[in-house]
């Protein structure tokens, strides 16, 4: 099986997409909704909490967990591969979504002869952890990077205040210092904004190009998996999907029908605790 893990809900974005392009796979899905968001919470807490959730997904027979949330991806992933992995699940692998995110607009630029602007917008830790910056310097150089913290965004996402009008004028708000800056290519650092694609692109305008996170993350995972056939081989096949919640299973249900746009016949609610 394959694990997609995320603070919530926004993993739902990705799931989405890896059952489009990789639909033969087994796949569990667990939101920590209980604890949602992460990105206003400390790195030690985020890092447990990841460790956590990682683990259950293990003990429930995933080969390969993806930690969909950026945050997470940001504040506990390298830990999570370096130390932990190491010591307790060493022939097992956990990927996060920001590289796969550096590698597209690497790509992008090499033929975009236009683009000399990125924008990221992501959690307040996701922007503060620098990462995106740090990652994309590597690869985009002379380009100018700018972050935009935008902490309002997942809560109204989780209530689902998606097309209320109070959102869009706060997505406005949060996206006018890109837009003033002219970025012309903007990463959503942060699986729940998939969600925002449509507005997002309206308010950022024709000259400015919007990547779409899952898209890019299922392509990058197929080709993953064609890399490492000792992986593949060892994820089952059955096309089932199994979800879990820390939170109340007849709201994920509702909500995640909305994110996913397909039933979801059944949420386990659970609660996470660690075993080092």
């Amino acid at each position: 099986m394959i694990g997609v893990f995320d603070s919530g809900l926004g993993g739902l974005t990705i799931l989405k997409e890896f059952l489009k392009v990789l639909p033969q796979y087994d796949y569990v899905y667990l939101g920590d909704n209980a604890r949602t968001p992460y990105g206003n919470k400390s790195q030690e807490l985020i890092y447990n909490y990841t460790k956590e959730a990682v683990n259950f997904l293990f003990r429930k027979g995933c080969q390969l967990v993806i930690i969909a949330c950026n945050t997470a991806s940001a504040k506990a992933l390298k830990k999570i591969q370096q130390e932990w992995l190491k010591k307790h699940y060493p022939s097992r692998r956990v990927l996060g979504v920001i590289i796969p995110a550096v590698e597209e607009v690497s790509e992008i630029i090499k033929f975009a002869s236009k683009a000399n602007c990125i924008g990221v917008i992501g959690t307040r830790s996701t922007i503060e952890s620098g990462v995106y910056n740090k990652e994309l310097s590597k690869h985009c150089k002379n380009f100018k990077i700018y972050e935009q913290a935008c902490p309002l965004l997942v809560p109204l996402i989780e209530e689902g205040w998606i097309k209320k009008r109070e959102t869009r004028m706060i997505l406005k708000n949060y996206l006018r210092p890109l837009k003033q800056k002219k970025v012309n290519i903007l990463i959503l650092g942060c699986t729940h904004y998939p969600i925002l694609l449509k507005p997002i692109k309206e308010i950022m305008g024709r000259q400015c190009r919007v990547l779409n996170p899952p898209e890019f993350i299922a392509r990058k995972l197929e080709d993953y998996l064609k890399r490492h056939s000792e992986i593949k081989r060892n994820i089952s096949k059955n096309k089932k999907v199994v979800y879990y919640t820390t939170d109340k299973a007849e709201r994920f249900k509702l909500m995640g029908e909305k994110f996913l746009k397909r039933n979801i016949k059944k949420v386990k609610k659970i609660n996470l605790s660690f075993i080092d």
